[in-house]
């Protein structure tokens, strides 16, 4: 028998050989796993909603006044999270993302501007086909926080600005060990997508199920495009 690290190199583990980029087949397998888990379940979620199923609709209820409550009660609270909506409205995080496109078309990393582009528009259409889909109304107040307009299931705050947060950890991707550059890049990712979700809830311009959904579509739409990507990267250019 060989004695214990002679000879052979250590076998990494599971978790290393499904997330690493040199693993083609385990990485693309492991996002098309979880990309189809994730869009799986809002559209569970738009089921329950378009059958008005009771306990969804009490928990949303109580969630989002619970939020608004607090916010009319704590008029600065309301107002920097007022700012927040704006600023990381879609509309501003498409325009980000176009200027990051134009950025790594300038530096030759074509293949990963396309990416960018590609994932923006897929989300920034799924979102508008699924509220006219589910025609679910938005919460109404008799003091509200904030006013918008059009549907609400799901949330395209939260739908774009987790698409954004994706796009951030994969084009500024960190490097392996702990480093202040990683822990920057994964704490910007998460606040971008959890705070504009949790202000459309507390402003009272949406249910809470309708920005768990838009949470969880755009971090499907990322995960899969990142796979189809990860698949075409890894193609010979003459079988293409």
């Amino acid at each position: 028998m060989r004695a214990p690290g002679h000879g052979t190199a250590a076998r990494p583990s599971w978790r290393d050989r499904r997330l690493h980029p040199d693993d083609g087949l385990g990485l693309r397998l492991t996002l098309a796993v979880v990309s189809a888990f994730l869009v799986l379940v809002p559209f569970l979620l738009a089921l329950l909603v378009l059958a008005s199923w009771s306990p969804l609709r009490r928990l949303d209820r109580v969630v989002t006044e619970a939020l608004v409550g607090y916010g009319l009660r704590h008029p600065g609270w309301a107002e920097a999270l007022n700012m927040w909506t704006e600023v990381f409205a879609p509309m501003p995080l498409r325009l980000g993302a176009l200027v990051v496109v134009g950025w790594l078309a300038r530096r030759q990393a074509r293949q990963l501007a396309l990416w960018v582009t590609v994932t923006m528009t897929v989300g920034g259409l799924l979102s508008p086909l699924l509220k006219l889909l589910v025609g679910r109304p938005r919460p109404e107040f008799p003091k509200p926080l904030a006013q918008a307009v059009g549907l609400a299931f799901p949330s395209g705050h939260a739908l774009n600005a987790t698409l954004a947060a994706g796009v951030l950890l994969v084009v500024f991707r960190p490097g392996p060990g702990r480093s202040v550059k990683r822990y920057a890049v994964w704490a910007a990712a998460l606040l971008l997508a959890l705070v504009t979700g949790f202000s459309r809830v507390a402003l009272g311009v949406h249910w809470s199920s309708d920005v768990v959904a838009g949470w969880l579509l755009g971090t499907a739409v990322v995960a899969a495009t990142a796979a189809v990507f990860t698949v075409w990267r890894a193609t010979p250019p003459h079988r293409r």
